[in-house]
C-alpha cells in the first residue's frame, strides 16, 4: 500500500535554471542559489523548489542503460547535491524528456521511463520537468506522461510531476488524467514584453483547468532577468521594464500559475526581490482553495480591446483578489462594476480594497471602482465585503 504524501496542492514556487544560464549550469551555482534561498529571503516567502533543466548529464547512458550526471559541471554527483538542498529545508528538481533526446540533444527518457525514475529517486530527487522534444510519432504523448507520471508514483520517492509539452495535443483534455501535478500550456517564454503578453492572453480562457494537483504552468517568470540570458531566443538584450515585471508577476499570480523563478538571484536587486517576494501576491497564488480567475471587461466594454480587462479570483475566506490589467500601449481607466462580480447594490455591501503592490488601504466603495492604469502596468488589490 502506497503512503505517499499528496503532491501539487497549490501551485509550485522555487527557481529553474533554463532561462538565464540554458546550459552553462555547474554544482557551484546550484549550491548559490540555495545559499541565496535562505539568506535572502526566498525560503521564508515559500520558494522551495531548486531545478536544474536541460545539459546536465553526459551525452550517452552508462552500460547499464543509467543516466550519468556529467562529472566536469557536477563533479561531487547529484546524490551530494540533493543532500546540501535538502540540509537547507529545500526541494531538489532535475530534468527530463519523453522522447529519445532531451531538447539539447542528451539522453532523454523514452523507453527507459522506469529506469529513470528509479535513478532519480535513488539521487534524491524532488521534482521532474519533462519536456516534449523528439516525441516518437507512433505513440501519443498523452500516453508518454502516463507512463513517466506511473513510474515516479512508483519509484519509492515523492516526486511531483511538472509535464512541459508547451500546450499542443489538446493537453487541457487529459493531462489531469495523466498524474501530472502542473503542465505547461504554453510556447517557451521570452524575456520582453510582447511574449509576456502573448502568453497571459492565451491562457486567459483556460482558467477553467486548473486546480489543486494539476496547474495550469504558465511557463517560468522571467521577471528580474533584463536581457541576460545566454541565449538569443529568450533574450539577451533589454529584457522588460520594472513595470512590465511587476504586472507580469500579478498575471502569473492571480491566474494560478506555478512561480518558477528564472533570472539570476545571486544578483540581489532590491527591485527585483520587492517584486518576487511580495507577500501579498504570494498569498493570492497559493490560496488554498487554487481557484482559477474569470475575467471582466472594462465598461463601457464596445471602448476597451482585449488586453484591457480584470481578473477576479475568489479566495478561501471569503474576499476577492482583483487585479486592474492594461496590457495597451497608453493609459487606460478600468471601470469595474460590482454587480459583474455577483455583488448587487441591492445585497447592502461595499467593498474595502487594500493595494497589494503599494500595501495600503485604497478605502470603501460601492458599486464600482474605476482606476487609471498606466500602459503596460497593473493594480491588483485585495477586496473584503463590508456593511
Amino acid at each position: 500500500m502506497s503512503h505517499h504524501q499528496p503532491l501539487g496542492l497549490k501551485p509550485s514556487m522555487g527557481w529553474n535554471s533554463w532561462n538565464t544560464f540554458t546550459w552553462d549550469i555547474n554544482e557551484q551555482l546550484i549550491r548559490d542559489v540555495a545559499d541565496m534561498f535562505v539568506s535572502q529571503g526566498y525560503k521564508e516567502a515559500g520558494y522551495e523548489y531548486i531545478v536544474i533543466d536541460d545539459c546536465w548529464s553526459l551525452k550517452e547512458r552508462d552500460a547499464d542503460g543509467k543516466l550519468v550526471a556529467d562529472p566536469a559541471k557536477f563533479p561531487s554527483g547529484m546524490k551530494a547535491l540533493a543532500d546540501y538542498i535538502h540540509e537547507k529545508g529545500l526541494k531538489f528538481g532535475m530534468y527530463s524528456c519523453v522522447g529519445t533526446h532531451t531538447c539539447a540533444g542528451y539522453p532523454g527518457s523514452f523507453e527507459h521511463e522506469f529506469q529513470d525514475a528509479a535513478r532519480f529517486a535513488e539521487w534524491g530527487v524532488d521534482f521532474l520537468k519533462y519536456d516534449y522534444c523528439f516525441k516518437p510519432r507512433h505513440i501519443s504523448g498523452e500516453l508518454l506522461y502516463k507512463r513517466m507520471s506511473l513510474a515516479l508514483k512508483n519509484c519509492g520517492r515523492d516526486i511531483l510531476f511538472s509535464a512541459c509539452n508547451w500546450g499542443a495535443d489538446g493537453v487541457y483534455d487529459w493531462i489531469r488524467e495523466s498524474g501530472a501535478h502542473m503542465y505547461r500550456s504554453t510556447e517557451d517564454i521570452r524575456d520582453n514584453w510582447e511574449s509576456v503578453k502573448s502568453l497571459a492572453l492565451s491562457q486567459l480562457g483556460k482558467q477553467s483547468y486548473t486546480g489543486s494537483f494539476c496547474h495550469n504552468d504558465m511557463d517560468m517568470l522571467v521577471v528580474g532577468m533584463y536581457g541576460g540570458s545566454n541565449s538569443d531566443f529568450i533574450g539577451r538584450i533589454g529584457g522588460c521594464s520594472d513595470t512590465e515585471y511587476k504586472t507580469h508577476f500579478s498575471l502569473w499570480s492571480l491566474m494560478g500559475s506555478p512561480l518558477m523563478i528564472g533570472c539570476d538571484i545571486r544578483k540581489d536587486n532590491p527591485v527585483t526581490k520587492e517584486i518576487l517576494l511580495n507577500p501579498d501576491l504570494i498569498a493570492i497564488n497559493q490560496d488554498m482553495e487554487c481557484r482559477g480567475a474569470y475575467r471582466i471587461k472594462p465598461e463601457p466594454q464596445w471602448f476597451h480591446t482585449d488586453d484591457v480587462f480584470m481578473l477576479v479570483k475568489v479566495l478561501t475566506d471569503g474576499d476577492l483578489a482583483i487585479g486592474f490589467f492594461n496590457l495597451s500601449d497608453s493609459s487606460r481607466e478600468l471601470s469595474l462594476q460590482f454587480w459583474d462580480m455577483g455583488l448587487p447594490y441591492t445585497a447592502g455591501f461595499s467593498l474595502s480594497l487594500y493595494d497589494c503592490w503599494a500595501h495600503r488601504e485604497l478605502g470603501v466603495f460601492r458599486e464600482r471602482y474605476a482606476p487609471v492604469v498606466a500602459a503596460h502596468d497593473c493594480l491588483v488589490v485585495r477586496a473584503k465585503l463590508v456593511r
